[in-house]
């Protein structure tokens, strides 16, 4: 196979269950399922950290959070760091990004992986201001509720640039990486989409657990006063937010359009997928939170099709973000030239039964060091980012292990979780103290050490003179 064009579409925010391929009845995403029956579904990918930065780094780099120190919000690619995107521009493509997020790339390294970056539609506005107060149990869920009109916000912008891109030509082989905010909070969208799902039909949040709950998450409901919202007030979030990635569907579909207008939709590769997901009101929260290890933030519902691949292909072993930088690299026809710890889905893009991984990793949390990072923000993110300053022990740093049969967490503050995945695909029923499974978690734990060892760190790409040639320069003693 040639080397392809390839497009990334990578929503913010979404939840795998929040998808119609991915078992949702209620939600209309038929864009997204119809692109998942010509490609492949990944039922068990898992994202590295259950933040944005944090995950779109170690997607674009192949490196875990832990590896170099990209654990919080403000920790970015530095400019002597390498990231797939500047591969595949030193290796020939034209790699366009679509807006202007600033979550991935510090100063000085945006123009060494991109050969264009912004808008040529500007975006008018972001966000509303919310009709609710911080004192409002509705403020404090980050819910606005329906926009008066349409807006040429964030993404319309971003779809628009890239509907023109691709309609004046992009030179080929090109990259077009596509990086929206919906459907991150706060939970509101404009009509058709605000009224398109029943609130009726829409499921409820999953209750907290009922024993061996992560010890943050009962702080949050507290200071957050989530027990102040009634059914009817969840089903409204839960409904909204469908109506956020129903947009989604329309956005993306109207990618794949001017894909296909463009007259090269057979010889394009296509990547859906986001950088985490959400809580919506299960266990009583809303948004995500840095420690937070739960499959509803950390399971991704990737889509991928390759020219040439099988439709209807479903791969259903485990697969992590990471994968995403070889796999690039080998459809581009690249070795990555430097140390990642990705593994290319290559195979299973053309077989779903394909060998690949037997565990995934994930991580989160803060030092207590780390927590001024956080910084001051401002309402809704108040209580969040204070929480993490006020209470570090409740945003300490967390590793999490998946097999097809368990999830291991393990916490440096707070008690370790235990969830049986086929038992308890959800993970609400946390088995850590329960002695007939002992021999379980010391083969986990051990796993973890394994692969917290083997990803420790990776040489600099060019080794230092072992000689510093400075001192060499100056006077001798006589």
């Amino acid at each position: 196979m040639s080397r392809p064009n390839i497009v990334v579409f990578i929503p913010d925010q979404l939840r795998a269950d929040a998808l119609g391929c991915f078992g949702n009845p209620v939600v209309q995403t038929p864009v997204i399922d119809a692109f998942a029956a010509s490609g492949t579904r990944f039922t068990q990918a898992f994202g590295q950290h259950p933040f944005c930065s944090q995950s779109r780094v170690a997607f674009l780099t192949g490196w875990y959070p832990h590896v170099h120190g990209h654990r919080t919000l403000t920790s970015l690619i530095k400019p002597w760091q390498p990231d797939v995107l500047g591969v595949l521009k030193a290796a020939g493509y034209h790699v366009a990004h679509v807006g202007l997020r600033g979550d991935t790339w510090a100063q000085g390294r945006t123009q060494e992986s991109v050969s264009r970056f912004g808008w040529d539609v500007m975006p008018d506005r972001t966000w509303m201001r919310s009709p609710y107060g911080p004192d409002h149990p509705l403020g404090r869920a980050f819910y606005h509720g329906p926009r008066p009109e349409p807006v040429v916000d964030f993404d319309e912008a971003s779809v628009q640039t890239a509907e023109r891109w691709l309609a004046d030509g992009l030179p080929e082989p090109w990259v077009l990486y596509v990086p929206l905010v919906f459907p991150h909070p706060p939970f509101e969208v404009e009509e058709p989409y605000y009224s398109r799902h029943d609130r009726a039909s829409v499921p409820l949040p999953a209750p907290p657990q009922e024993r061996g709950e992560a010890l943050f998450k009962a702080e949050i409901r507290r200071r957050y006063g989530t027990d102040r919202l009634g059914e009817s007030d969840w089903r409204e979030i839960v409904a909204t937010y469908y109506g956020m990635v129903a947009r989604i569907d329309d956005h993306f579909g109207r990618i794949l359009g001017a894909v296909e207008r463009a007259g090269v939709e057979d010889r394009t590769a296509v990547f859906f997928f986001p950088d985490h997901g959400e809580y919506l009101g299960d266990a009583g929260l809303v948004e995500k939170w840095v420690s937070g290890m739960d499959d509803c933030l950390l399971r991704n519902p990737l889509i991928a099709r390759i020219p040439g691949g099988p439709s209807g292909n479903v791969a259903t072993g485990l697969t992590e973000l990471v994968d995403i930088t070889p796999t690039l690299c080998e459809l581009a026809e690249l070795d990555v030239p430097y140390v990642q710890f990705g593994r290319s889905l290559v195979p299973l893009l053309r077989d779903g039964a394909a060998d690949h991984r037997d565990a995934a990793f994930s991580e989160g949390g803060l030092l207590a060091a780390d927590a001024d990072h956080a910084g001051d923000h401002p309402f809704p993110y108040d209580l969040k980012h204070g929480l993490e300053s006020d209470r570090p022990d409740l945003a300490a740093k967390v590793v999490a292990v998946r097999t097809d049969d368990w999830t291991y967490v393990q916490r440096t503050v707070g008690g370790d979780e235990l969830y049986d995945r086929r038992d308890d695909p959800t993970e609400r029923v946390n088995l850590i103290d329960d002695p007939a499974h002992t021999a379980v978690v010391s083969d986990l734990r051990s796993r973890m050490l394994r692969w917290l060892t083997e990803t420790s760190d990776v040489l600099p790409q060019e080794p230092d003179p072992r000689r510093d040639l400075v001192g060499a320069s100056l006077p001798t003693k006589g």
